[in-house]
């Protein structure tokens, strides 16, 4: 029985919504967003104040009631244009920006404007056979950072647990540093997706020189294919990252580009990862194309020299099964240069023998040439 191969889903369009031509700042709503969901995340020192909902109005009021607080505000799913354009008229969002979240395949980036910053981020799972590429993008001001995100995963739980409990300095430091928490918190998701690919790696060289069969093409191409999502994903991720620490931004302090620089090694890590790995993935998959070659070849040089042995036996019973009479039948005349030995008393246990001595002269022959070692 075949076996059955798990095909790859990405989960991811190339899509880019809007018009040929049209003004650029023009929010277009995918048909298949979801719902938005926000939480307010009020927070200082001593305290954290949160709000759940779809509705803007109580999220407003906190950030009235909180003023000396720091805020983070997390939009899941971005399915509401009215939504989306009423919080780029309060915090002061340029159109292109508001572009930017909706048209959720941009590749990482960072722009810097007077008053605030934003930056884009590629969000990439593995589960169940099917990848999922989302975009996450964060508009981060003075004392409040918004983050907008494709789906309901909850990506950030642990940055939510630490927020909750007040360790560390992600309370203190500000939204920039939250910001760079939730960076990060993207590139330890890709260190385990990379760890479990690589464990992947693994059982498919066992099986490779174990049991090589085809589905070990098939599952080494789809890890390549992950492969290459990441790199596209990390690429330019190192360079956002990177310009983060050039530049010189009010909104980030020393404090947070020595944390910048860490996820910057991060980055390098998950680079140089992605690149072994491809290489493991190309080699496994050429190793495997010159296994089949070579096991094709040894039945070829099986099947020829099963040939080469019944050659010459085939010849002679081809040609004494001519059937080429040595008389005429009605005048007894011998014809000339017609079959010889044809009527020779014990001629058939003579050509047995005479094939048979052929035979084993070839397969000694053979043998000695050390053919028959090299099966």
């Amino acid at each position: 029985m075949a076996k059955k191969i798990n095909k790859l889903k990405i989960k991811v369009s190339s899509k880019k919504y809007g018009n040929v031509g049209e003004s650029p700042g023009m929010i277009h709503i995918a048909d298949d967003a979801m719902k938005p969901v926000l939480r307010l995340f009020s927070y200082n020192q001593d305290e954290v104040q949160q709000s759940n909902g779809d509705d803007f109005a109580p999220i407003l009021h906190q950030l009235d009631h909180c003023k000396k607080h720091m805020h983070w505000l997390q939009v899941n799913g971005l399915g509401d244009k009215r939504l989306i354009e009423t919080i780029g008229e309060h915090f002061g969002v340029n159109k292109l920006v508001l572009e930017d979240i909706v048209n959720t395949r941009q590749r990482p980036k960072f722009d810097d404007y007077d008053t605030y910053f934003f930056a884009t981020s590629r969000l990439i799972t593995y589960q169940d056979n099917e990848i999922s590429n989302c975009q996450v993008s964060f508009f981060v001001k003075d004392n409040l950072i918004i983050s907008f995100q494709e789906d309901y995963s909850d990506t950030f739980a642990m940055i939510i647990k630490r927020l909750m409990s007040g360790k560390g300095l992600i309370r203190t430091a500000g939204p920039a540093y939250l910001c760079y928490a939730m960076m990060d918190t993207i590139f330890d998701m890709y260190f385990s997706m990379l760890n479990n690919l690589g464990d992947k790696l693994d059982d498919i060289e066992d099986r490779l020189y174990d049991n090589p069969d085809r589905s070990i093409m098939y599952d080494s191409q789809k890890i390549k294919r992950t492969m290459i999502l990441l790199r596209r994903a990390i690429w330019p991720e190192r360079d956002k990252v990177n310009e983060m620490l050039r530049e010189d931004i009010t909104l980030i302090s020393s404090e947070v580009k020595v944390f910048l620089r860490d996820a910057y090694d991060h980055c390098i890590q998950i680079i140089d990862m992605i690149e072994s790995y491809q290489e493991i993935t190309s080699s496994i998959i050429d190793v495997y194309l010159s296994l089949i070659s070579n096991r094709m070849n040894e039945i070829m040089k099986v099947l020829t020299l099963i040939s080469v042995i019944f050659m010459p036996i085939t010849f002679i019973v081809g040609v004494f099964g001519m059937n080429f009479a040595r008389q005429d039948p009605i005048t007894n005349k011998v014809l000339p240069d017609n079959m010889p030995e044809l009527y020779s008393p014990h001629g058939y246990t003579y050509c047995l023998i005479a094939m048979c001595v052929i035979t084993v002269a070839q397969v000694l022959f053979f043998w000695k040439k050390g053919w028959f070692s090299k099966l």
